[in-house]
């Protein structure tokens, strides 16, 4: 049997089929429209952000260096889903192996740890400006930079990898059709049908582990920041900094609520349908990287001046081609008038 390996007691599936939204078989379709446009506005918002920060020389600092990093974790989260989910909706299939479903939920899984990582660091990042102003350029180095994106990794793939490895040594013999459009961990695992509860508690375990410890530490952070910027800041210093922090604490609260809601909503899978748990991981992805550049873009002052700045530049370039173009076809007429009237 294809999608199957089979001895003489076991049967286990190898192969998958990721059927997300079971509910709206007919109109499924349909669901290409926002998911499409959605997509598409993560990838142009979060590249412009990219390539103005990469570009503006005044936003070559370490806070607009962490900005640039979790706006690729977005986009590479995003990429990891949705493409082979839009595939699936054109041609009424998804199917994945195994070991493809389980490189999925490694990638997400280590990209959202990862992504907290990052808000942690601009945490840090803004802890150092305001807090020890006068050693931010000696504390804040590539160096630092540098130790931060490579202690998330290894943080990532510590956490990440006992999950996947007690996952992927279970046996799936009740389906091979996840109703979701992701491989998510307890999707698959409610597939098994052996005891799963060693999973089930390393899972929680992370989870629990990520949140209570990152968010703890974020919330620490940030009321010495508001503490020492109402101390020492005044005027337009102390809004300064309480508006930039704002636009971080905005990011991060979107990305833990979205986070907790989706899991609260699995949770209640006895009382709530797969599409409305489909719908909330689709949230989760979604809205905080769809949403990061349009805060960052509109509420951070120097990324909105330089947005501001290279448009208008680019408006002028066009206007004064157009002027050009219409110099020049009045040139054109006004000789081809000469030479009628001298003939």
């Amino acid at each position: 049997m294809e999608g199957l390996t089979q001895n003489e007691t076991t049967i286990s599936y190898t192969e998958f089929v990721l059927f997300g939204f079971p509910g709206v078989i007919k109109y499924r379709k349909l669901l290409m429209i926002p998911f499409m446009f959605i997509y598409v506005v993560i990838l142009s918002g979060n590249i412009l952000i990219i390539h103005r920060v990469f570009v503006e020389p005044s936003l070559h600092s370490p806070m607009y260096f962490l900005v640039n990093l979790l706006f690729a974790v977005n986009i590479s989260s995003t990429t990891a889903v949705l493409p082979k989910f839009l595939l699936g909706l054109s041609f009424n299939s998804n199917q994945i192996t195994l070991s493809g479903c389980l490189s999925q939920m490694f990638y997400i899984y280590f990209m959202a740890i990862f992504e907290s990582g990052v808000i942690l660091s601009m945490a840090l990042d803004r802890f150092i400006a305001i807090c020890r102003p006068l050693r931010y350029n000696d504390i804040m180095t590539t160096g630092l930079l540098v130790q931060l994106a490579l202690i998330g990794v290894v943080r990532s793939v510590l956490l990440v990898s006992p999950m996947v490895v007690l996952t992927s040594s279970v046996r799936f013999c009740r389906s091979n059709v996840i109703l979701n459009f992701v491989c998510e961990n307890m999707g698959l695992l409610s597939l098994a049908c052996e005891d799963i509860s060693q999973q089930q508690a390393v899972g929680l375990m992370v989870r629990i582990l990520v949140t209570v410890v990152d968010v703890s530490l974020l919330l620490l952070s940030y009321s010495t920041i508001v503490y020492t910027a109402m101390k020492i800041a005044v005027g337009k210093a102390r809004h300064k900094a309480l508006h930039t922090c704002g636009a971080h604490l905005t990011v991060a609260m979107i990305i833990y609520l979205s986070a907790l809601i989706s899991s609260v909503v699995y949770r209640m899978h006895t009382y709530v349908s797969y599409d409305i748990q489909n719908l909330f991981n689709a949230l989760y992805l979604m809205i905080p990287a769809s949403l990061n550049p349009f805060i960052y873009g509109l509420g951070v002052k120097e990324i909105r001046r330089c947005l501001t700045r290279s448009w208008r530049n680019k408006t002028t370039i066009v206007s004064s081609s157009s002027m050009h173009i219409r110099v020049n076809k009045t040139f054109v007429f006004r000789v081809l008038a000469k030479k009628k009237e001298e003939n």
